[in-house]
């Protein structure tokens, strides 16, 4: 079966589909000896695709897993500055996998990681809405808040659609929300709330679609994902 030769890199987990594109434009990409281009299909079974002269073989199997992620980890699989990435976690995995959206440094909870790109494109393409689930730990007027949160917020330029929300529990003077969004910009949860006169002091996503974090994950540990789970993120 033929496909586009920049969704066989992607699906073989070397690289997003974007920069597949980017890689044949820079005859990085060959097929069958001869330097790939733009929108060509191939039968990855037939065909003899390399980058860089190196042989794509054969797909691998795909593979995803949820990480609980601890505070202080970067989303990405190497950083310029040399912090602590979310790669380190999952070094003994056996796959070279990538972040499914994004946790920002200081946010920790459910993160997928797969070397499926086509999944990866399914669940942060914003058409898709796929829903997030935080619990966020707040200080600030919370019941004035909560209507501006289940609203449409413009914030620093951004505009977000209206998240649900609701009052998880309390303890002195900080509340837990659940804030679900459908939406994955950068840092939006944190952003919404200071539009809503909140201050953050944690932030832990629970859910992604159908997958839920649970309780029996440890912070920085990780697992693969069930068949059941996986036929959820594919819906």
């Amino acid at each position: 079966m033929e496909e586009r030769v920049s969704k066989i890199l992607s699906a073989a987990g070397l690289t997003s589909r974007r920069q597949g594109e980017e890689w044949i434009r820079d005859g990085r990409v060959t097929v069958n000896g001869q330097r790939a281009e733009l929108g060509q299909k191939v039968d990855p079974e037939r065909d003899e695709i390399a980058v860089d002269g190196k042989l794509i073989r054969k797909k691998p199997k795909t593979v995803c897993l949820m990480l609980n992620k601890p505070r202080g980890y970067v989303t990405t699989l190497s950083d310029e500055q040399g912090r602590a990435s979310v790669a380190d976690l999952i070094r003994d995995c056996g796959y070279r996998l990538y972040p499914i959206g994004r946790l920002d440094l200081n946010s920790e909870g459910l993160l997928l990681m797969t070397n499926d790109g086509e999944l990866t494109n399914f669940l942060t393409h914003p058409s898709h809405e796929v829903e997030k689930e935080y619990h966020v730990r707040v200080t600030g007027p919370v019941e004035q808040a909560l209507p501006i949160l289940r609203r449409p917020i413009t914030a620093e330029g951004e505009h977000y659609k209206a998240a649900k929300a609701r009052v998880l529990g309390r303890s002195g003077e900080t509340a837990l929300l659940s804030i679900t969004i459908s939406q994955g910009k950068n840092r939006q949860v944190r952003k919404m709330c200071k539009a809503a006169g909140l201050t953050v002091h944690r932030l832990r996503r629970v859910r992604e679609g159908g997958i839920h974090l649970g309780d029996d994950l440890p912070s920085g540990a990780w697992r693969w994902l069930t068949e059941e789970e996986m036929e959820l993120l594919r819906r």
